[in-house]
């Protein structure tokens, strides 16, 4: 019987795989090696598109001529810098005492990119492949994977959408780059007094970039427009005082005049204070009338659980951080085994998962910060049905569900306090 292969995308995810599997035995140059079986890694992207030199060296020259460039047969290439840890890959890839080779690379189309690329340049044939597809980085999510990984074959359509997305933002970046860079170059680097300037297009930097250019011409645009409101304090002497703003109503005589800007203010400062004469006194007081008062209890929803998009929007409010910011920091999160998969756009959990959550609220009551909350959820069994309601949703879930805590890798915040420091402030 042959070895089985597992490779991942990365060293640390390697590691924890060879832990959770029980792969000992040598750690070698670029893998480890056990008696049944041989964990590996990429290092990021191992293969990456070839320049249009590469198909034609006089494409090196940038010409109108030669546009667009459009292969009829994509060209791929080793990335110079991993090229090392691509030939150990590959070797192991086609080694005849490997007979199955398990694809534990990120659970995304990105993921499934990578190692595409790389069983595509090492010519592997004749073996059988799976794939480990997995929410966490925990040890009994690995194993779970492994045990439950499909044949390769059925996230064919994944690879194709990785491989059309690459095809289509080499295309617009090499063809769209060169052109407004021959069209406008020479005028932009004499405007920025340069010897030369790149005109850089992409797929989603364009986009981005355009809607900053929308919004700072609108900042640039914005005129300033006083306006004069009229607040005035009500209660019954120094006690119970609150704060009124007048807004203009249909029975009011103001109501459709061009004096208003807004429901809530006048463009002039001497038809506020004309509001302020006809209503008070000569001391600017008067009498108010309540002429009715409603006091009622709603029950609001918490909101749906984060996704990446949503995580990255409440850090940059709450505490600033950037979007890149927030990302990798819960990148290293996911890798610590403390999160589920962060690149994820559903928030809502599957059904699986929402049948065993008590796992994950169990596993943070040895978590300082979030040990009270969670013995209160389980005590109170509030948990419980959590699978019927709006946060279950197997149908709005495509490759992972929403990121929660795992409930595990509180060791490594044990054993490294430089990062436990870092995110338990």
């Amino acid at each position: 019987m042959g070895k089985k292969l597992y490779i991942a995308e990365k060293p640390s995810v390697a590691r924890e795989f060879a832990k959770a599997l029980g792969v000992g035995g040598k750690s070698l140059n670029g893998y480890i090696e056990g008696n049944d079986a041989i964990v590996t890694w990429c290092v990021g992207h191992l293969v990456t598109m070839c320049y249009p030199e590469d198909y034609d060296i006089s494409l090196k020259k940038w010409s109108m001529n030669t546009l667009p460039f459009l292969p009829e047969k994509y060209k791929y290439r080793i990335i110079d810098s991993a090229k090392n840890q691509f030939d150990i890959v590959s070797s192991l890839l086609n080694r005849e005492d490997v007979d199955t080779i398990y694809v534990a690379t990120d659970s995304g189309r990105e993921g499934e990119y990578i190692y595409s690329l790389v069983e595509q340049e090492a010519h592997v044939t004749g073996k059988e492949r799976r794939r480990v597809w997995i929410d966490s980085q925990t040890e009994d999510e690995i194993r779970r994977g492994v045990r439950e990984a499909k044949e390769l074959s059925a996230y064919d359509n994944l690879a194709c959408a990785a491989y059309l997305r690459a095809k289509e933002d080499y295309l617009m970046g090499i063809n769209f780059s060169r052109a407004l860079t021959l069209k406008y170059g020479n005028g932009i680097a004499s405007f920025l007094k340069e010897k030369y300037s790149v005109v850089s297009v992409g797929r989603v930097m364009t986009c981005v970039l355009g809607m900053v250019v929308k919004r700072e011409r609108e900042i640039r645009d914005f005129k300033k427009m006083p306006f004069y409101r009229v607040i005035g304090l009500s209660g019954d002497g120094d006690k119970n005082v609150f704060k009124c703003e007048w807004k203009v109503c249909e029975t009011s005589a103001y109501f459709g005049t061009p004096k208003l800007y807004k429901e809530n203010g006048f463009l002039k400062r001497e038809d506020a204070e004309a509001l302020i004469a006809s209503v008070t006194g000569p001391e600017g007081v008067a009498d108010a009338v309540v002429e009715s008062a409603e006091k009622k209890t709603e029950k609001k929803n918490p909101p749906l659980l984060y996704n990446l998009a949503e995580l990255q929007n409440d850090c940059s409010k709450f505490f600033k951080i950037s979007p890149d910011e927030t990302l990798r920091v819960i990148q290293e999160l996911y890798e610590k085994k403390l999160v589920t998969y962060p690149r994820t756009d559903a928030r809502v959990l599957s059904t699986a998962v929402a049948k065993e959550i008590d796992k994950n609220l169990r596993g943070l009551m040895g978590y300082q910060i979030a040990g009270d909350i969670a013995k209160q959820v389980i005590d109170e069994g509030a948990f419980k049905g959590i699978e019927k309601t709006r946060y279950t949703n197997d149908k709005q879930i495509t490759d992972h569900y929403a990121i929660i805590p795992t409930g595990a890798g509180s060791e490594c915040l044990a054993r490294c306090p430089s990062f436990h420091r870092r995110y338990t402030r």
